[in-house]
């Protein structure tokens, strides 16, 4: 298992979900929803890849801080950003957008979030990096990187415009 992942490594696994998206949607007619805060910057990501082939897609901004399940175990205050979703959801095909998929948990949230927002077609995921370890019976459509990581492990992902560096650090837990 690697230790590192570099910007590099981060640019080439963009470059692969945008490669899948486009061949399984030649002809567009989905939108392009990020997880903020880290998912958004990769939908942004793959929407310059997306273009770079010809495919022009709206792109949306979807905030899941009130959705989380874990909400009673972070900051009494979290931090809300708010949604930008400029496109009619009802009908629409969504492909969502996250940095990294674990438990799935965060997958379920944001289901429930766009709901809130109408009824779409379809919701498809992709995902920068797939760890493994599900909790919740999803499964990502679109995958940039493979980790096999143990259950325990830390994957901390940090993007340019949210973190000031692209860089991926997976450390083992040593009270395992």
């Amino acid at each position: 298992m690697p230790t590192n992942l570099t910007a590099a490594d981060i640019s080439k696994g963009v470059e692969v979900i945008a490669e899948q998206i486009a061949r399984c949607n030649p002809d567009g007619g989905f939108v392009l929803v990020g997880v903020r805060s880290r998912g958004d910057e990769v939908a942004s990501r793959i929407l310059e890849q997306l273009s770079a082939l010809g495919l022009e897609v709206p792109i949306g901004i979807l905030d899941i801080s009130l959705y989380r399940d874990d909400l009673a175990h972070l900051n009494s205050n979290p931090k809300l950003q708010g949604s930008d979703l400029p496109f009619a959801v009802d009908k629409a095909k969504i492909i969502l957008v996250d940095d990294v998929l674990f438990t799935g948990r965060t997958v379920r949230a944001a289901i429930d979030a766009i709901m809130d927002y109408g009824r779409p077609s379809q919701i498809e995921l992709a995902v920068l990096i797939d760890r493994g370890h599900r909790e919740l019976p999803f499964a990502p459509n679109y995958v940039g990187i493979q980790l096999e990581t143990h259950r325990l492990d830390y994957v901390d992902v940090k993007l340019e415009i949210t973190d000031g560096i692209d860089f991926v650090e997976i450390t083992k837990n040593k009270n395992v």
